[in-house]
């Protein structure tokens, strides 16, 4: 069944830990603009999902200059980011939201549409891979499979922004914090490294 196809297609690339996923559980553990950040990753995913079943990602293989740009910009955006969760792991905070005035929500939709659109894998595996995976079911099928999709992306980002306050308790401790702000700069600066490789 396309719709089932979809879903768990979709479901299987965008549980892997990625730069994204990072941001979203920061800020699901932080509880900062959770709903505008998930609807982000959500709707952004169905665009890409969508453009690429209509024919967008034959087109976008065949641009080196647009493979070029989204790979080097994508590169430094992970740099810089990674930079930012190094300096926050040398000064660790807790978790408690009263503590900390949030940060603004331009700031974070921004930073998460970077991590969104500026990173090269999420058009191969949402633009090339799924919209090449839905046309092969067909005129009809296509979109059925798509909606599976883009209701799996949905699914994921709803679970992993409001679910992760339940690990509220594990992140009271500073210590914890470290670990996750020492992790995620980590795996930004290795997904840096690996998007510049040739």
């Amino acid at each position: 069944m396309p719709l089932l196809a979809g879903f768990a297609t979709t479901l299987s690339l965008i549980v892997a830990i990625g730069a994204q996923n990072a941001f979203v559980l920061r800020q699901g553990l932080r509880r900062e603009h959770v709903l505008p950040v998930v609807l982000v990753c959500g709707l952004s995913d169905a665009l890409l999902i969508s453009s690429g079943i209509a024919g967008l990602g034959a087109l976008l293989t065949r641009s080196e200059l647009a493979l070029d740009i989204t790979k080097y910009g994508g590169a430094a955006f992970l740099y810089v980011y990674a930079a930012f969760a190094f300096r926050r792991a040398l000064n660790p905070g807790s978790i408690n939201p009263a503590d900390h005035a949030p940060a603004a929500l331009r700031s974070v939709l921004l930073t998460c549409l970077g991590f969104t659109y500026l990173n090269p894998h999420v058009y191969l595996d949402t633009v090339v891979l799924l919209g090449s995976l839905a046309n092969q079911r067909g005129t009809d099928g296509r979109w059925i499979y798509g909606l599976g999709a883009v209701t799996a992306s949905f699914t994921w980002f709803f679970a992993l922004g409001f679910f992760a306050r339940k690990l509220t308790p594990l992140f009271a401790r500073p210590r914890a914090w470290q670990f996750l702000d020492s992790t995620i700069a980590i795996l930004m600066a290795a997904l840096a490294t690996w998007m510049l490789l040739p």
